[in-house]
């Protein structure tokens, strides 16, 4: 039966088919082979990842430019030295830009762990993950709310209803409930888990089941998706970074399911973005292990010596900007030896000393241009 399409964007689409899809709807040639080609480039990255001893390498820098990145697709805007100053300081009175990525961070981190104890998807795994981002206790949208989709405020056409997501008594639940179901139900509903992780986000969004954050809750479940199934051991892909360089095609992508029916279009689309940003964070780890390992070989070279270099060098890789409290604080060292450790690596330039609102932060300079590239 062909797809159920949205007759009238300016009324809520109640009738928003429920999953799964008939496989006749994309499932051809073209799909199988860029399906093969996002699938050989997730495991060579899961490949890679596993391998690497302290994985804290990759957590607290893969995820930070993941969280930038999916922020910046709502404009939510924020320059590298003011997202790592703000992670450095871990102030939770702080607001702005910064916060807000740190929050989806924090949401992503917390997806993971909710999944590790509760091992599958339900409707409390969305919606905290959507606090997080959000900062707030609400829950699915009322009915009351009459939300609708509008188009940019910039260019032609600029502010006109696209899509109206579905609204009603018990609608949103049952629809959210479905779509668990299909998340869950590797048995009834047998498809490829990149095929799903596609259909099930494009799905939410439809449903757009909260008031705001829709989209980076959505986000935030396909990286938790794929650890839950076993393509990723941590959340480090950094599939944003696709998304917002073709936003304009994610969002028509998006509008082309429920205007159009076309979905072959739009897991095409997903299935790039996971072949790509696969790529680029497995070329990100290279990057990052390499420039470890040299400074690390550098440093035990110096005649001052260090005492446990090599934590140190694992230390200052684990985050972009450094401050002699994490040092003190991990145990390493008293705050004396911190500082004049961390100011001899400042004066062999490895790090750049910062002097930012009356704190002094110690920025790893290949590390952040790793990232940045």
């Amino acid at each position: 039966m062909p797809y159920l399409i949205n007759p009238d964007r300016n009324v809520p689409w109640n009738d928003l088919p429920l999953l799964p899809i008939d496989k006749a709807e994309f499932y051809d040639t073209e799909v199988l082979e860029t399906l093969g080609e996002a699938k050989a480039a997730l495991a060579r990255l899961h490949g890679r990842s596993v391998i690497i001893p302290n994985q804290g390498l990759l957590v607290n820098t893969i995820s930070l430019q993941e969280a930038k990145m999916s922020s910046a697709i709502e404009n939510i805007f924020t320059t590298d030295d003011e997202l790592y100053k703000a992670y450095s300081d871990q102030r939770p009175e702080e607001d702005g830009a910064p916060k807000e990525v740190l929050r989806y961070r924090e949401a992503l981190w917390s997806g993971y762990n909710y999944l590790k104890a509760n091992d599958q998807f339900d409707l409390q795994y969305f919606i905290e993950v959507f606090q997080q981002i959000k900062r707030t206790s609400d829950i699915v949208r009322p009915v009351f709310t009459e939300t609708v989709i509008r188009r940019g405020r910039s260019g032609l056409n600029a502010g006109e209803v696209i899509y109206t997501p579905p609204r009603g008594e018990g609608i949103l639940e049952e629809k959210m409930e479905n779509l668990i179901e299909f998340v869950n139900d590797d048995e009834q509903f047998k498809l490829d888990y990149l095929l799903k992780m596609a259909i099930a986000h494009c799905q939410l969004e439809l449903i757009h089941p909260f008031r705001d954050g829709n989209g980076r809750t959505g986000r935030v479940f396909n990286i938790n998706y794929l650890v839950s199934k076993g393509l990723l051991d941590i959340p480090i892909l950094f599939l944003s970074r696709y998304i917002n360089d073709n936003k304009d095609d994610y969002y028509s992508g998006l509008m082309g399911v429920s205007q159009r029916g076309s979905w072959k279009a739009w897991i095409l689309f997903m299935l790039r973005a996971i072949e790509h940003t696969s790529n680029i964070t497995f070329d990100k780890i290279n990057g990052i292990m390499r420039s470890k390992d040299t400074i690390l070989a550098f440093v035990k070279k110096d005649s001052q010596n260090f005492k446990n270099e090599e934590d140190l060098i694992n230390m200052i890789f684990t985050q972009p900007f450094t401050k002699v409290k994490h040092l003190v604080d991990s145990g390493m060292y008293a705050e004396k030896t911190a500082r004049m450790y961390l100011n001899r690596l400042s004066d062999m330039r490895i790090l750049e000393k910062k002097h930012i609102d009356g704190h002094h932060y110690y920025q790893n300079i290949d590390l952040h241009n790793i990232l940045s590239a």
